[in-house]
């Protein structure tokens, strides 16, 4: 049940801060126009070029005792020892992040430049701030975006295997390693099966939920 617990827990925590770096991002691609738009889509859909586990590796360069990170900060004098960035909750969270965002990101863009500007003009002629006219009028129209998004990362974050097995430590085994351990390893298939049922139940569960207020047309909005 702690494994469970842990698995949700990482993923929710990993879909939270897609959103929180995600819908500016999103925003900003939905508001710029001609060769800054390409550039910036070009640089989200880039990662998709390279192979989850060759981006893994990168961050255990990265983030590594000798790793660029702990280099630097030595090098500017904020440590005096290299930093344990990876092996640990850190390293889970920035190396699935960094793996999950482009899917946070594209389907909120998606719903966001299809959002008539007027409409926020329309709302400041009537006396509503720029802000007041972004919280009031733009965000409840870009929600099932920001939704299908956050959707898409949880999905996948609760099933993920690659990231934490590498930058993870003991204490960061998630559903998807214990499967992977029970089978391949432990060759309790039994144990290894109802633990993919319970991953199973819980995919189908949340796109039911998803179905039943937003709809699952959203996902392909």
């Amino acid at each position: 049940m702690t494994v469970l617990a842990l698995t949700f827990k990482t993923a929710l925590g990993v879909t939270l801060l897609c959103v929180l770096f995600g819908v500016p991002t999103a925003y900003l691609l939905a508001n710029l126009e001609g060769t800054w738009r390409n550039v910036l889509l070009m640089a989200v859909a880039l990662p998709f070029l390279t192979s989850i586990l060759i981006r893994t590796y990168a961050w255990m360069a990265i983030l590594g005792r000798n790793g660029v990170v702990n280099q630097l900060l030595q090098a500017v004098g904020l440590t005096s020892a290299p930093m344990r960035l990876m092996h640990n909750e850190l390293g889970v969270y920035v190396g699935m992040v960094h793996v999950l965002l482009p899917f946070m990101i594209l389907p909120a863009y998606s719903v966001m430049s299809g959002i008539d500007r007027r409409l926020l003009h329309a709302a400041q002629s009537l006396g509503a701030s720029p802000r007041k006219a972004l919280v009031s009028v733009f965000l409840p129209l870009a929600l099932p975006g920001i939704a299908s998004g956050a959707l898409l990362v949880f999905l996948i974050a609760i099933g993920f295997y690659i990231t934490p097995a590498l930058l993870g430590g003991p204490k960061q085994v998630m559903i998807s390693n214990l499967i992977e351990v029970q089978v391949m390893e432990l060759l309790n298939w039994g144990f290894g099966s109802a633990l993919a049922f319970v991953l199973l139940a819980a995919t189908v569960v949340l796109m039911v939920l998803f179905d039943r207020f937003l709809g699952l047309e959203r996902l392909t909005v």
